[in-house]
C-alpha cells in the first residue's frame, strides 16, 4: 500500500547546471523538493515509484539503474534512477523522471530500490488511477515520487501566455495536494489542464488512485509561478 508521497514540479531548471546563472531564483523551490523527500525517507518504503509525464516515447515503466542526460538543454550532466543494476534499459528516461532522479540523487537515496513510469499526458482520469492503484499493490510499503508541473499560463511570458482561468486551476491542484484529497485530484479537469499546458494533472492522478483508502495527511510546502508555470510540492504520509 502507499506509505508516503511527494510531489515536486519537474523543469530541467530545478538543476542547477542547467539554470546557471539563474540557479539561485529556485532555491526556494528546490529546498522544498528536500523536504518532501525526507518525507519519503522517514517512511521507510520498500519501494520506490517515480512518476512523471512523457512524450510518446518516454511512456512506461523504467527499471533501477536507467539512466538519462541532460545534453538536450545544454548541459554534459548524466543521471541515474538508483542503483547501477544490470537490468536498466538502454531507453533513457524522459526529462521529468531525469528531474527526479537529479532529485534523489542530491538527496542521496539510498532507503528502498527505485523505479520510474511515465505517463502520457492525454492518459484519462480513470486510467491513471488504475495505474495507480495497481503501483500501490507493488509492495507492502510503496512511495511515490510524483513529478509534474501546474499551467504554464499565468503569465503574459508564460510558454502557453496568459489564461485567465490559469491561477483559480493552480489553486485548486495545490488545495487537493496540500489536503492530500484523492478525490479532488479526480476532479481537476483533463480537458482545461491540457488547455493549460498542466503536465502535472495525469501523474497527479495515478497519485490519486493509489493514495485511495491509504489515509494520507498532506501538507503543502511550495506554491508558487516562477516564469509563469505553476510549480507545487507537497508531501503526504
Amino acid at each position: 500500500m502507499l506509505v508516503a508521497a511527494a510531489v515536486c514540479p519537474c523543469p530541467p531548471l530545478l538543476v542547477p547546471e542547467v539554470a546557471a546563472g539563474a540557479a539561485p531564483e529556485l532555491d526556494t523551490l528546490r529546498d522544498a523538493c528536500a523536504d518532501a523527500l525526507g518525507v519519503l525517507a522517514a517512511a521507510r518504503p520498500d519501494l520506490l515509484i517515480v512518476v512523471g509525464p512523457a512524450d510518446r516515447p518516454g511512456r512506461g515503466p523504467y527499471p533501477e539503474g536507467t539512466t538519462a542526460t541532460f545534453r538536450g538543454f545544454g548541459v554534459d550532466l548524466g543521471v541515474r534512477l538508483g542503483r547501477d543494476l544490470a537490468t536498466a534499459t538502454d531507453r533513457p528516461l524522459p526529462p521529468s523522471l531525469a528531474v527526479g532522479a537529479w532529485l534523489l540523487a542530491r538527496a542521496e537515496w539510498a532507503g528502498a530500490p527505485v523505479e520510474g513510469l511515465g505517463v502520457g499526458e492525454p492518459l484519462a482520469a480513470d486510467r491513471c488511477t488504475s495505474a495507480g492503484r495497481d503501483l500501490a499493490g507493488r509492495a507492502d510499503r510503496v512511495a511515490l515520487l510524483v513529478m509534474g508541473d501546474g499551467s504554464a499560463c499565468r503569465t503574459l511570458k508564460a510558454p502557453g501566455y496568459l489564461d485567465e482561468r490559469a491561477e483559480a486551476f493552480d489553486a485548486a491542484a495545490a488545495r487537493a495536494l496540500g489536503a492530500a484529497d484523492p478525490d479532488a485530484l479526480m476532479a481537476l479537469d483533463e480537458a482545461l489542464a491540457y488547455e493549460l499546458k498542466a503536465a502535472g494533472r495525469a501523474p497527479w492522478q495515478v497519485l490519486a488512485g493509489a493514495a485511495q483508502g491509504a489515509g494520507l495527511a498532506g501538507r503543502l510546502l511550495y506554491e508558487d509561478a516562477p516564469y509563469g508555470v505553476g510549480y507545487l510540492v507537497a508531501a503526504w504520509s
